[in-house]
């Protein structure tokens, strides 16, 4: 028998989601926030000021580049704005994950009582099930977003860290693993950051990660985070870094949502943990590679 419940119109698509087809950003507090935009009705273009609404984006990168703190961070600004934030954690212990949200709560100037109100973890660190089966994950993740609705404190903001560790040893599973995951997100309307690792051998600037490009390629969009030590005195000419200095780089690599900006951006981690992003590499260079000549 022919399943026509998947065929729509474009009028029957305008009427289901006429809601969600408006596009609004959710900030990050980060430069990033610029970089989303689309075109309005007039063909000019509107900046988002945030991560497209109801978006899936991939963070992906090396350890230590950056991808958690922006999580982080993101969950923090959207507390801020009185919305329930999910945070799965597979790398961190709840009570871990919890303490470094609290003092990004505090680095931003973010009430910390609002950080309790609002914030929901799942902890799947050390429970094996949760860890191997995503049926029950799914599951956990639907109680979660169920008790926050009755709790009158709608989940509408999800960060997972890691999706790699959900597949750590059954990298065959990863995109049907990364598939479920979407299709939840998007069946409970969540604007998501969703965090990748990369293995030691894949390219640093990529958006590949574990589990091969597949993944990336079901997420909405992708951010890729990078970093370099300067280590030769190519790298001193061409940066302007000192020998042993660390370069830290980040570009939205896509987003079939909306337009973005498509430079690679040099930014720094402060003192406080907290993203910065700067200026373009390609400005970044021209202004200090002749440092040292």
């Amino acid at each position: 028998m022919t399943n026509t419940n998947n065929v729509y119109t474009g009028k029957d698509i305008r009427e289901k989601y006429k809601k969600e087809l408006k596009l609004f950003g959710l900030p990050t507090g980060t430069k990033l926030d610029e970089m989303f935009y689309e075109v309005d009705d007039n063909g000019n273009i509107r900046i988002l000021n945030g991560i497209p609404s109801l978006s899936v984006m991939n963070l992906v990168g090396k350890p230590d580049t950056g991808k958690s703190v922006l999580a982080q961070q993101f969950a923090i600004m959207q507390i801020a704005e009185g919305r329930s934030v999910l945070f799965v954690t597979s790398e961190n212990p709840a009570r871990h994950t919890y303490n470094a949200l609290i003092k990004k709560a505090k680095a931003m100037d973010v009430d910390t009582d609002k950080v309790d109100e609002l914030l929901y973890i799942i902890d799947i660190t050390t429970d094996w099930e949760l860890r191997e089966e995503i049926n029950k994950l799914i599951e956990t993740m639907k109680y979660a977003y169920n008790k926050a609705k009755e709790d009158n404190k709608p989940i509408r903001i999800t960060v997972i860290d890691s999706i790699t560790g959900l597949y750590e040893a059954k990298e065959f599973a990863a995109r049907s693993i990364a598939r479920r995951l979407y299709n939840l997100l998007k069946q409970y309307y969540q604007t998501s950051l969703v965090i990748s690792q990369k293995r030691s051998s894949q390219e640093s600037d990529s958006a590949e990660a574990a589990g091969g490009y597949a993944v990336s390629h079901i997420f909405d969009g992708t951010i890729v985070f990078d970093k370099k030590v300067i280590s030769s005195k190519f790298d001193i000419s061409l940066y302007g870094l000192e020998l042993g200095e660390v370069l830290r780089l980040i570009r939205i690599d896509g987003c079939r949502l909306c337009g973005h900006e498509t430079k690679t951006y040099v930014f720094e981690i402060t003192e406080k943990g907290l993203i910065d992003i700067k200026e373009p590499l390609s400005d970044f260079v021209k202004k200090r590679r002749f440092k040292f000549e």
